[in-house]
C-alpha cells in the first residue's frame, strides 16, 4: 500500500470516529453533581407541623439552610412575578434605564460581583440563616454574607455610603421581624441589578423586609421595594422557604471577581420570554449538554 493511500485510510478512519461520539449520548452526570443540585432545589413540604423554634428572646429564631420553592405558572427570579404580565411598573426614566440595563451591562453576579439586596431574596439559590437575639446572618453563595443588626432603637444616618447590600436595620414588630434597608447602588452608576431580569435599581430604592417563620418547615418574606427613581409605586414581592433536612447546609462555592470585559459574556439577562422568565425559563427545556471532554479521549 502506497504513503498516499495509508495517509487516506488514515484520515477516513479519524473522521468516522469523530462521526461515532458526534452520535455518542453525553456521559451521565457525576453523583455529587446531582447531589448538588438536588440540595438547591425546594420541594414542598406536607408532613405533619412542628412548632416554630423559639430563640432566646422569645422570638422565632430564623436559623436554618432554606431553599426555595418555585411557584407553577410564575416567573423565578423576576420581582414582578407577581404583577400584571410579570413587568415591574416602570416610571419612563425607568424605562429607560432597563434598556441600558439589558442592552449594554453584564450579568453582575456572572463576574462574580455582589448581588446585593433586593435581588437575592429573589434568587433561585438556597441561603443559610445563623440568627441570634442581636444579630442576623444570612450566607449566600458566592462566598457572599449579609449582617444585620436587631435594635428598635438604631436609625439610619442622612448620608449613606453606597453598598450593594445597603445599610439594614432590624426591629421585631410581634413575631415578625422588619428589616429597612437604605443605601443602595444605582444600576445608572454601579454594576448592579434589582432581579435575575436585570431590571435596574436606584440610589434612592428601600426595601423593607417582613421574615415570618409560621412554622419549623417554612420561612415567608414580603418585601416592598420602594424606588419612584425608575418606577411608578413601591411593589410587593412574596416568597417562601422550605428547611432542608437536618445535616445539610452550605457548601464550598468558589468565585472570584473576574477582570473580563463582557465581551465573551454578552450583555443583559437574555431575552425575557412570555412567562416572564430570562433564557429558557421553567417551562422549557435546557438544551442538551455537548459531550464533555472525556468523551473524545483515546478508550
Amino acid at each position: 500500500m502506497s504513503n498516499i493511500h495509508r495517509i487516506a485510510g488514515g484520515a477516513l478512519l479519524s473522521w468516522v470516529a469523530i462521526l461515532a461520539l458526534a452520535q455518542t449520548p453525553p456521559p451521565k452526570k457525576a453523583a455529587d453533581e446531582d447531589q448538588t443540585s438536588a440540595l438547591m432545589r425546594g420541594q414542598g413540604y406536607d408532613g405533619p407541623k412542628q412548632p416554630t423554634p423559639i430563640g432566646l428572646d422569645g422570638k422565632p429564631d430564623l436559623s436554618g439552610f432554606w431553599r426555595p420553592v418555585r411557584e407553577k405558572g410564575k416567573p423565578g427570579g423576576n420581582l414582578g412575578k407577581d404583577e400584571p404580565n410579570f413587568i415591574l411598573p416602570f416610571n419612563e426614566v425607568g424605562k429607560r434605564a432597563l434598556i441600558y440595563s439589558q442592552n449594554h451591562t453584564v450579568d453582575p453576579e456572572a463576574q462574580c460581583i455582589l448581588g446585593g439586596i433586593p435581588r437575592h431574596n429573589g434568587s433561585g439559590l438556597p441561603f443559610e440563616i445563623l440568627h441570634t437575639p442581636a444579630r442576623l446572618a444570612t450566607t449566600y453563595n458566592y462566598n457572599t454574607y449579609r449582617l444585620v443588626s436587631i435594635d428598635p432603637k438604631l436609625k439610619h444616618a442622612t448620608q449613606l455610603e453606597p453598598l450593594y447590600f445597603g445599610h439594614a436595620i432590624a426591629h421585631w414588630e410581634g413575631e415578625t421581624l422588619v428589616i429597612e434597608t437604605r443605601g443602595l447602588k444605582d444600576s445608572a452608576k454601579e454594576r448592579i441589578w434589582l432581579d435575575e431580569n436585570g431590571n435596574p435599581t436606584s440610589d434612592q430604592t428601600q426595601v423593607i423586609e417582613r421574615w415570618t417563620r409560621p412554622d419549623y418547615h417554612h420561612l415567608n418574606l414580603e418585601m416592598t421595594v420602594t424606588d419612584l427613581k425608575y418606577y411608578s409605586r413601591p411593589f410587593l414581592f412574596k416568597r417562601t422557604w422550605v428547611r432542608a433536612d437536618e445535616g445539610l447546609g452550605q457548601k464550598e462555592y468558589a468565585c472570584n471577581e473576574s477582570n473580563l470585559s463582557g465581551a465573551l459574556i454578552g450583555p443583559g439577562a437574555g431575552v425575557i420570554g412570555p412567562d416572564g422568565n430570562r433564557g429558557f425559563g421553567y417551562n422549557e427545556p435546557l438544551p442538551a449538554e455537548p459531550p464533555g471532554p472525556e468523551a473524545y479521549e483515546n478508550k
